[in-house]
């Protein structure tokens, strides 16, 4: 250590050689300086990947052409001289735990565009990274160590188009253990023993969920500013659930992380179905396990050429009309379905263009209808069980004041795929004549056709022994046993045992989004004016306000109906205006507002990428809508 007394000295360190020397803050610039000190210290290395770090402000001093004094140095500052790129652990959404350098310095918005370059993960906007759920280690568990997949030697490469060898990127084709790991990232892996899965953090209530989402990081800050150290261990997840333009032959790894968090959202009951859904589940997730075995994703090329048509969402058709159950849930803002009693009533309904006009039978239809609906933004989701032949439409029709809710009931299954067709159309503004109607009324009927019982299975196939814990979620668990389960997944898997692996995995993801309660993050807040908690749920479309007492729906507001956002950082609260001078503010209670507000400004970003012509990532649209006051 070396100590000189003067007022214009600044101390610096190396984190790695321990050593500490004193420089003058009024060199010319800041890389003169810090070359001086290693000429000093007469150390021979790579020192590129080297910049300071001021600990007690907590940022990086990355302008080397700035003086010192110009960054804001005095003579009390302790600088750290350490490497932009360290080594950090990460939970993959299958569970496996990987090793890579990441950089400490940038934005974790392009930190993780970085991990995903070297992943080969496509659209990183669409992910980011999270703290891992604090986890309660046992005496027993005390000498237990995670497998560590290592890819430290892997260098960052700058380029966005990834050269292939052998299918796979080129980096990993440099030896059988960098293979390794890229088969274990494109190959859904084993289920892990009961014992494993028990430990798994699962949500009990809409509480435990809303905590989920506080562990987020904040993207326009870098991983050191948020406390983050050198081997800590995050999780990297798709947080925003708008999967833009996913192809199978370059999206290998992303197909199979996203399934592989579908399929914990799952079986860990972060998100709910219906019990033919889940025995539906269960059979795709006996599937592709059965696949993974015997092939990769990288040469499973079979029925590739339909591909196209499954990664589409159900974009329909419909011309005519028909006679159809109504229920309508009195018009005032929506409220879920609970086990209240309600009643139909039948009206001859005519679709038209993007609306449904409904009347009292059929000879009134070519008079005044009782009312029309405009379809146009709605939100489409189904209700429907097969084995008690209920087929259910549920539309949230945008309103004034938020969203009216309708239930449409049909009486079958042709009935229904023509009318969820037609439903799903309209919601996207489509007309009546597009020409995709038929092939997607024929996508209905066969998911429709894997829910139904088959009692031609084949008697060898019931006697066979598969692992139910890891199929189906602990509440299915405890209602049947394994030799009641084993059965019913095998019977929905003789409907869709002909699937190739990439067939089935999109199959299992296409439904996965087909759930009511697909992609809606939660928080607890509180509205303005009101005395009491309440959860905010935030979908790639809409805000969801939820009554955290009884869990209904109280309002929902779209996206396209949002003049405008802004946060009181003083405050930490978040104002939002929609059309019809609708005003609404609300502070987060478990979360800070940064998180929310980021998730808005996300989600607005990313409808805008179908806009974009080219291919290259709008970095700074996406800060100025997430970022904040310190992004402006």
């Amino acid at each position: 250590n070396l100590y000189l007394m003067s007022m214009d000295i600044s101390y610096i360190h190396d984190s790695r050689t321990k050593l500490c020397m004193f420089v003058t803050t009024n060199d010319p610039i800041l890389i003169k300086t810090v070359c001086s000190c290693v000429l000093f210290l007469d150390l021979k290395r790579d020192w590129s990947d080297h910049a300071l770090w001021w600990e007690q402000k907590q940022q990086w001093l990355l302008r080397t052409g700035w003086t010192l004094d110009k960054c804001g140095v005095h003579a009390d500052a302790r600088l750290i001289f350490t490497p932009q790129h360290k080594p950090l652990r990460l939970g993959l959404p299958n569970g496996a735990t990987l090793k890579m350098r990441a950089c400490f310095s940038s934005p974790v918005f392009r930190t993780v565009m970085g991990i995903c370059r070297v992943l080969n993960l496509r659209h990183p906007e669409e992910l980011s990274l999270l703290r891992p759920v604090e986890e309660k280690k046992k005496k027993k568990d005390k000498d237990s160590s995670e497998e560590l997949y290592d890819l430290t030697d892997v260098p960052l490469t700058a380029g966005s188009v990834q050269a292939l060898y052998n299918g796979m990127p080129a980096h990993f084709a440099d030896s059988p253990k960098t293979e390794a790991v890229y088969k274990m990232l494109s190959v859904s892996l084993p289920s892990p023993a009961p014992e494993a899965i028990a430990k798994l953090y699962r949500p009990a209530s809409i509480v435990d969920k809303t905590h989920i989402h506080t562990r987020w990081l904040d993207s326009s800050r870098s991983l050191m500013q948020q406390g983050i150290q050198e081997n800590d261990k995050l999780g990297l997840r798709f947080k925003y659930y708008t999967f833009h333009d996913m192809d199978p032959k370059y999206d290998a790894v992303r197909l199979t992380q996203l399934y592989e968090q579908a399929r914990w959202a799952i079986l860990l009951e972060d998100i709910d179905c219906t019990e033919e859904e889940m025995m539906l589940f269960g059979a795709l997730q006996y599937h592709i396990g059965k696949q993974s075995l015997s092939q990769d994703m990288v040469s499973s090329c079979q029925g590739m050429d339909d591909l196209e048509s499954a990664l589409k969402s159900l974009e329909v058709k419909m011309v005519g009309d028909g006679n159809m159950h109504l229920i309508f849930d009195h018009f005032p803002p929506c409220r879920p379905k609970r086990l209240t009693l309600k009643g139909y009533k039948q009206y001859w309904c005519k679709f038209q263009e993007t609306s449904i006009s409904y009347y009292k039978s059929k000879e009134d239809r070519y008079g005044e209808p009782i009312q029309q609906l405009n379809l146009k933004g709605c939100e489409v989701a189904p209700d429907v069980n097969v084995a008690g032949q209920k087929f259910c439409i549920k539309l949230l029709i945008p309103a004034p004041e938020g969203m009216n809710e309708i239930y449409l009931r049909c009486e079958n299954e042709k009935q229904y795929s023509q009318w969820m067709a037609a439903c799903k159309l309209a919601s996207k503004g489509l007309t009546l004549l597009d020409s995709s109607y038929q092939s997607e009324v024929q996508n209905i009927q066969t998911f429709l056709s894997m829910q139904r019982s088959s009692s031609a299975a084949p008697t060898s196939q019931t006697d066979e022994s598969i692992n139910t814990h890891s199929l189906v979620s602990p509440r299915y668990q405890k209602k049947y046993k394994p030799k009641q389960l084993t059965p019913r997944i095998l019977e929905a898997y003789q409907n869709i045992a002909q699937l190739s692996l990439t067939s089935a995995i999109l199959k299992f993801l296409q439904i996965w989004q087909a759930l009511p309660d697909f992609g809606i993050s939660y928080f607890m807040v509180r509205f303005k004016g009101s005395r009491k908690d309440e959860v905010l749920g935030i979908a790639n479309n809409r805000l969801i306000r939820i009554d955290l007492g009884v869990g209904d729906v109280v309002k929902t507001w779209r996206y396209s109906n949002m003049r405008q956002w802004n946060v009181n950082w003083d405050i930490r609260q978040v104002a939002i205006e929609f059309d019809g001078n609708i005003n609404i503010a609300f502070g987060c209670v478990n979360a800070d507002c940064k998180v929310v507000h980021e998730y808005i400004g996300g989600y607005i970003f990313m409808s805008t990428r179908a806009q974009q012509q080219s291919d290259t990532l709008n970095e700074e649209l996406f800060h100025k809508l997430t970022g904040g006051h310190e992004a402006l």
